[in-house]
């Protein structure tokens, strides 16, 4: 069977899987202070259903997924998911806020999850507590310095905030001379909840340029991206790891998107940003092929962030307060 396809011809081989809604920490541009009502456990797709949408989506052509929650490795089954996914031909990848991966290590060895994505958006204890809302930072930091050490492919994803972590990129930076990882920092991006304001966006031009200050133009090396990278890639002369810049707000990089994503209670979306989705979870109960389905859901793809194509739209909280929380959606 062909590859999925949307109007604009792009070649979805990526599917993103939330496992869950829930997770052990709070990050306030992920969350809302108050918490997010959870779905119904009898909403929830089972182990055995994300298996059997898995077999589809790879039927189709996907050689790559990568699970996402809420905090996927606080769901019980996770192992059993991972273990049942691991018998596809497909790549996986997670990614993880890291206070659990600590249990996991010969289970990823064993099953062929090298590519790990952890979410940390400061190296500063008081920060960290702040904006995750829990005192977890040692534990977080020990499991980073772990997957490297492991020989695992470690990229950590930094959210950055003016006025709260901008000022903390050459430190980040500075992890990648003597630890093989890839730091990728991350533009505010807006969704339900999350109190997003263009002002506190710090663009790809602007860190640029703070790394520029910090190590001198001629020290800093452009890199290959990857076919269908969100990142552009960077590295520090002599420096053992890299960084990366995702600027979904101010350059996006949607012309060359191969991304799916199916929500813990078994939604499709086909764009981070799209406040629309698909029910999959219902018909698949139901017996149906869902593959005229999900055709159907990417002929409506936008060509860029669920149609908020400009930055009026994107700061228009009528647009972005229709999608979920990050938390809900997975990334």
């Amino acid at each position: 069977m062909k590859a999925w396809k949307d109007n604009l011809g792009r070649v979805h081989n990526y599917l993103r899987i939330s496992l869950t809604e829930k997770c052990n920490l709070r990050c306030s541009y992920c969350m809302p202070e108050h918490g997010i009502p959870l779905s119904p456990r009898s909403e929830m797709a089972t182990a055995e259903e994300i298996l059997e949408f898995a077999k589809i989506f790879v039927a189709r052509g996907v050689n790559k997924i990568r699970l996402t929650g809420g905090e996927p490795l606080v769901r019980k089954d996770f192992l059993g998911i991972l273990t049942g996914l691991s018998a596809l031909p497909v790549e996986l990848a997670i990614t993880t806020n890291a206070i659990l991966v600590d249990r996991y290590i010969e289970d990823f060895k064993q099953l062929g999850l090298q590519k790990i994505n952890v979410s940390l958006d400061s190296l500063d204890h008081q920060k960290f507590k702040h904006i995750t809302r829990r005192d977890l930072f040692e534990q977080t930091f020990k499991n980073i310095l772990l997957l490297e050490k492991e020989g695992f492919e470690v990229k950590l994803n930094a959210v950055l905030i003016k006025g709260f972590n901008d000022n903390e990129i050459g430190d980040f930076i500075q992890l990648s001379e003597k630890l093989n990882i890839t730091i990728r920092f991350i533009e505010f991006m807006p969704f339900d909840g999350n109190n997003w304001d263009h002002s506190k966006v710090v663009s790809e031009k602007e860190i640029l340029k703070i790394v520029q200050e910090n190590y001198g133009e001629k020290q800093i090396l452009r890199i290959a991206d990857a076919p269908n990278d969100t990142s552009r890639n960077y590295k520090i002369s002599g420096f053992k790891g890299s960084f990366a810049l995702i600027s979904s707000v101010s350059n996006p990089f949607c012309g060359s998107c191969n991304r799916l994503r199916l929500t813990a209670n078994g939604k499709l979306k086909n764009c981070l940003f799209s406040s629309g989705e698909t029910d999959l979870l219902k018909p698949l109960r139901e017996g149906k092929n869902l593959n005229s389905i999900i055709e159907e859901n990417l002929k409506f793809k936008h060509k860029s962030r669920g149609g908020m194509d400009s930055l009026e739209k994107l700061s228009d909280e009528k647009l972005h307060s229709k999608n979920r929380s990050m938390i809900a959606i997975g990334g």
